[in-house]
C-alpha cells in the first residue's frame, strides 16, 4: 500500500511517502527558508568570463547567479546561444534558477524558462512538442503529441508528462491553457519589473508534492488540515484522502517521526547487521559499506557478497530520501569474482531507476569504489535536519529547528498522558528555546491538547542542545525564574 501523508503548517510543510509501512520519499520546506528552484527573476548582468563561458548575473539573492552561455548541442529548443554570446556587464536578462546556491557557490541559472503543470511543461519560444519516455504505450503516445500540437500556440512547445496517461483530453487542454495564460502574465510582469528582483516564485513544497508525481499511484493520502484535506479530494485522482484530527502529531501517530529522524544519523542499518556510514563533504558525499554483524552461513565472499546486494539497494533508497545529490562516492566491500561485481552493479542501477532525479554510475573498479552522480536541484533534506556544528570544524549536528519538533512532539506525548497538569514545563538548551518561539513550532489551536494549560519553556545553559526536561505541576501560575517564557 503506497500512502502520502502530510504534515501541514503555517510555517512548515513535511511530506513522507510511505510503501507497505517503509518511508521511501521525504520532503520538508520551512516557509522562512524556501528554496530558489524554478524562481524566475529580473536579473542583471555583473560581469561576463569569457574564459568559463558564464556571466555573473544579480538577481537579489546573497551571491550572484551563474549563467553558462556556450553552445548546447544537446539542447531541442530555439538555440539562443548566439543571442547569449553577445550579452555584457549591465545587460537585464530573464533567467531561472535550476540549481540551489549550495555553500559559496551561486544558484545556476539559465535563460531557457521552462513552466511545469501536472499533465505537461511548457517552454516559451519553443517549437518542440514531445512526450515523456515514461509513457511506453506507442499509440498513446502518439495520441498525446497530436492533441498537443493541435492546441500549442506558435510561440510555445509543450513536454507531456507521464502523469497525463490517464489524463482527459479536457484536462490536458485546460491545463495548456493555463500554462500560457501565466507564461503571458509573467513576461508582462517582467517589463514592469525592476532588474534584480523577483517576477515568478515557484510554488511551495505542497504543490510540487501533487504536480511532481510525489503522489503517483497513490493509495491513501492523510493531512492534518481540513482546508488541505478538500482541496486534495479532486487533485490525487483514485486516492482516498482522510482528515487526521488527532491531538499528536500526524508523524508521531502514523509512526513516521522515528524514521524521520534516523535520516540525521551517519549510521544506516542493513537487515542481518550490516550497515552503511554517510559522510558529507563540500565536494561529495561518501558512502562506507561494512558487514558489521553480519557474519554470513557460507564463506567470507559469500558474505560479502550478499552485504552488497543488500547496501547497493539501501543506498539507492538513501539518496532519494535524503536527496543526496552530486559526486557520490560508495565504498563496497572487496569482492573477488567479476559476476559478483557485475551483480552487484546491476543492482544498483535497477534501484536507481526508480529515482525521479537523473543519475548516472560509473563501472566499479578494482578497490570496490563505485562514483555516480545524481542530479542537484534543491537542497538535501539534511539542510533542515542537520546544521554545522560549533564545536568541531567541519562536522554537523541535528539543526535546532528538528530538535525544537522532536521536543514539540515530546510535550504533546507528556501533556495527553499527565492531562490532569494544568502547567507543563521544559527546561531546554537556550538554542532550541529560541528556535520554538522564532519558528512557532507550537501552536494552542493546532490541537485541544493545551485546552487549558498554561506551557512555560525555560532556557537551560547545562543542557545539551538534544537534552531536555519535562515536568508539569497542578498550579497554573507559577514561581520561575525571569528567563523563564511563556509560550500560552
Amino acid at each position: 500500500m503506497k500512502e502520502l501523508f502530510i504534515d501541514y503548517n503555517p510555517f512548515f510543510v513535511r511530506a513522507a511517502l510511505v510503501e507497505e509501512g517503509v518511508l521511501t520519499e521525504f520532503g520538508v520546506e520551512h516557509v522562512a527558508t524556501r528554496g530558489h528552484v524554478g524562481n524566475i527573476y529580473k536579473g542583471k548582468v555583473e560581469n561576463v568570463l569569457g574564459g568559463m563561458k558564464a556571466a555573473f548575473v544579480n538577481i537579489g539573492l546573497e551571491r550572484n547567479g551563474f549563467l553558462y552561455i556556450g553552445e548546447d548541442g544537446d539542447d531541442k529548443r530555439k538555440n539562443v546561444s548566439s543571442e547569449m554570446k553577445k550579452i555584457s556587464a549591465g545587460d537585464v536578462v530573464m533567467c531561472q534558477v535550476v540549481k540551489e546556491q549550495f555553500n559559496m557557490k551561486g544558484a545556476r541559472l539559465t535563460t531557457d524558462v521552462t513552466l511545469p503543470g501536472y499533465y505537461m511543461v511548457l517552454l516559451p519560444d519553443s517549437s518542440f512538442c514531445g512526450v515523456s519516455r515514461k509513457i511506453e504505450d506507442d499509440e498513446r503516445r502518439r495520441y498525446l503529441e497530436e492533441l498537443v500540437r493541435s492546441v500549442c500556440p506558435d510561440d510555445a512547445g509543450f513536454i507531456v508528462r507521464s502523469a497525463a496517461v490517464a489524463a482527459g483530453d479536457d484536462e490536458i487542454t485546460e491545463e495548456a491553457g493555463r500554462l500560457y495564460s501565466l507564461w503571458k502574465r509573467i513576461k508582462g510582469d517582467f517589463e514592469k519589473a525592476s532588474p534584480t528582483s523577483l517576477v515568478f516564485r515557484e510554488a511551495q513544497l505542497l504543490e510540487r508534492v501533487i504536480r511532481d508525481n510525489y503522489g503517483a499511484n497513490v493509495d491513501r493520502v492523510v493531512v492534518n488540515d481540513a482546508a488541505l484535506a478538500a482541496s486534495l479530494t479532486s487533485r490525487i485522482p483514485g486516492a482516498e484522502v482522510e482528515l487526521y484530527e488527532g491531538k499528536r502529531n500526524i508523524f508521531k501517530h502514523f509512526g513516521i517521526s522515528e524514521q524521520v529522524d534516523k535520516l540525521t544519523d551517519r549510521r544506516v542499518e542493513i537487515a542481518g547487521g550490516a550497515y552503511l556510514v554517510i559522510d558529507r563533504t563540500e565536494a561529495l558525499t561518501v558512502i562506507d559499506v561494512n558487514t558489521g554483524r553480519f557474519v554470513g552461513s557460507k564463506n567470507l565472499e559469500d558474505t560479502v557478497y550478499k552485504t552488497n546486494l543488500a547496501a547497493a539497494v539501501e543506498v539507492a533508497k538513501q539518496l532519494r530520501l535524503r536527496n543526496i545529490s552530486g559526486i557520490v562516492i560508495i565504498d563496497f566491500i572487496d569482492m573477488q569474482t567479476e559476476e559478483h561485481k557485475r551483480a552487484v552493479l546491476e543492482v544498483l542501477r535497477e534501484e536507481l531507476k526508480k529515482d525521479k532525479l537523473k543519475t548516472s554510475v560509473v563501472s566499479m573498479t578494482e578497490l570496490g569504489l563505485v562514483e555516480l552522480t545524481r542530479k542537484r536541484t534543491r537542497l538535501p533534506a539534511d539542510s533542515f535536519m542537520l546544521e554545522p556544528c560549533k564545536e568541531c570544524s567541519g562536522g554537523y549536528v541535528a539543526s535546532a529547528v528538528h530538535l525544537a519538533l522532536k521536543l514539540r512532539d515530546e510535550m504533546v506525548e507528556f501533556s495527553l498522558a499527565n492531562d490532569g497538569f494544568r502547567a507543563i514545563t521544559a527546561r531546554v538548551n537556550p538554542d532550541i528555546c529560541d528556535k520554538i518561539f522564532e519558528v512557532n513550532l507550537m501552536s494552542r489551536e493546532a490541537s485541544g491538547v493545551w485546552h487549558g494549560k498554561r506551557v512555560y519553556i525555560l532556557p537551560d545553559p547545562s543542557k545539551a542542545r538534544d537534552e531536555w526536561e519535562i515536568s508539569g505541576s497542578n498550579e497554573k501560575v507559577l514561581t520561575l525564574p525571569s528567563d523563564a517564557r511563556l509560550l500560552f
